[in-house]
């Protein structure tokens, strides 16, 4: 049976460790008769060349989820790694050429570290700083002398990466097995080579866990973790002196302060106007704060109502995705426009196209408008708003949330619109 009321039900796809079962947040989604995506209505989505109907899509997703069976090919689709308006045929070939530039990318880190795709990974330094080679366990050197830059910091990467790895959703069964945790580390490592600019970052582990869990196929599962990326690498810059995700933490600042100025102003005299308590909800995207299947499916209708129609076009042309979002086209035919996510069709109609205001950000303020109350009364330091908003791990409704969420986003554009 596809769909069962009980939330076991669900679990049982991604089985966590009996030791740890004390340790997970509750979990609240449901699959719904009805509202979820289920595998016929998505097979049934396509026409007989393979045509995706995007629109009938969206619109289910955004009502109920997916369901797990379906939710690693559902994705593919939400992150633009594939165009909804592309035939079966067309499909596989860029399948299979990506495949290819995968092998190709993990054979040059393989040559450079023979650990990559052996089924083990790394946790301790294999280099120094300066390159010389470190022994393993066994006394061995696992690589030689590196005086590449780009090379050296890629493999004093390797170990932070492994023990990243080792911590990343622990109390999943699926971790179990090291070849699983080896799955996730190599597709981490190579993202890391090539991403020449931000490399890897701690925070990017949980973003891709989903993703080799739900895609059997690495290849597959590294690029839809590289699509995640583009809309959320920025937020992983780091400089001495700034974050990238201080851009969007700037946008919750101006969101707070233009719907709830009173608690705008209470977080600014404790110190709290920087909003750097919201950073791991953001680089993260809640992963903390659900259990497993909640933070897939909070995910997936964001990735749904944020759809925009061109997500492939413009990955593909390697154009700032801004550049084709549409928002300059006044006369997007209602059809055109459901093929958009709700939230993302409410950003066109209003001509509001600053990406740094993304639904999550919109998510994270209507988490402090639930704790408004608490935080205005019981915050006297910055302390106290981080262990009240720490309250909400495993109590909060992700679909209340999200509608709360929207309902904030409307409330702000028609503020932003007054003079």
């Amino acid at each position: 049976m596809f769909f069962n009321s009980a939330t076991e039900e669900l679990n049982s796809y991604y089985p966590t460790r009996p030791e740890c079962q004390a340790d997970v947040p509750k979990t609240r989604f449901k699959a719904r008769v009805g509202k979820t995506l289920s595998p016929r209505r998505w097979n049934a989505a396509f026409s007989q060349d393979g045509h995706l109907d995007i629109a009938g899509v969206l619109r289910r997703i955004q009502r109920g989820g997916i369901h797990p069976t379906i939710k690693g090919v559902v994705w593919e689709f939400l992150l633009g790694c594939f165009d909804p308006n592309s035939t079966y045929d067309e499909r596989n070939d860029v399948r299979e050429r990506r495949r290819e530039q995968y092998a190709a990318w993990k054979a040059v880190c393989q040559k450079m570290v023979p650990t990559v795709g052996s089924g083990k990974f790394i946790t301790t330094p294999i280099i120094s700083d300066d390159g010389q080679p470190l022994p393993d366990a066994n006394g061995q050197d696992i690589i030689g002398a590196v005086l590449d830059k780009r090379e050296i910091h890629w493999m004093l990467t390797l170990p932070q990466i492994g023990l990243d790895v080792v911590r990343t959703d622990r109390t999943l069964v699926y971790y179990e097995n090291e070849a699983n945790q080896a799955k996730l580390w190599d597709v981490l490592a190579v993202y890391a080579w090539v991403d020449k600019d931000i490399g890897y970052v701690q925070g990017m582990n949980d973003i891709c866990s989903p993703m080799v869990i739900l895609i059997e196929n690495e290849a597959d599962a590294f690029w839809c973790f590289e699509r995640a990326m583009r809309r959320l690498r920025e937020n992983f810059r780091c400089t001495t002196s700034s974050m990238g995700v201080q851009s969007q933490l700037g946008t919750l600042a101006q969101i707070i302060k233009a719907i709830d100025p009173k608690l705008h102003q209470h977080l600014e005299e404790l110190d709290g106007g920087e909003y750097l308590f919201a950073i791991r909800m953001l680089m993260v995207l809640f992963r903390r704060e659900f259990s497993f299947v909640d933070a897939m499916y909070l995910w997936e209708v964001m990735w749904a109502m944020e759809y925009n129609p061109n997500i492939y076009a413009s990955y593909e042309e390697s154009r700032d995705s801004t550049s084709s979002n549409g928002a300059g086209d006044a006369k997007l035919s209602n059809k055109v426009l459901k093929q958009y996510g709700k939230f993302e069709r409410k950003n066109l109609k209003t001509g509001w196209t600053d990406q740094r205001g993304a639904l999550a950000v919109f998510l994270v303020a209507s988490v402090l408008e639930k704790k408004n109350k608490q935080l205005l009364k019981d915050a006297q330091g910055m302390d106290d708003v981080v262990q009240i908003l720490g309250e909400i791990t495993g109590n909060l409704d992700a679909k209340k949330a999200l509608k709360e969420a929207l309902r904030i986003h409307k409330k702000y554009l028609s503020k932003a619109k007054k003079p």
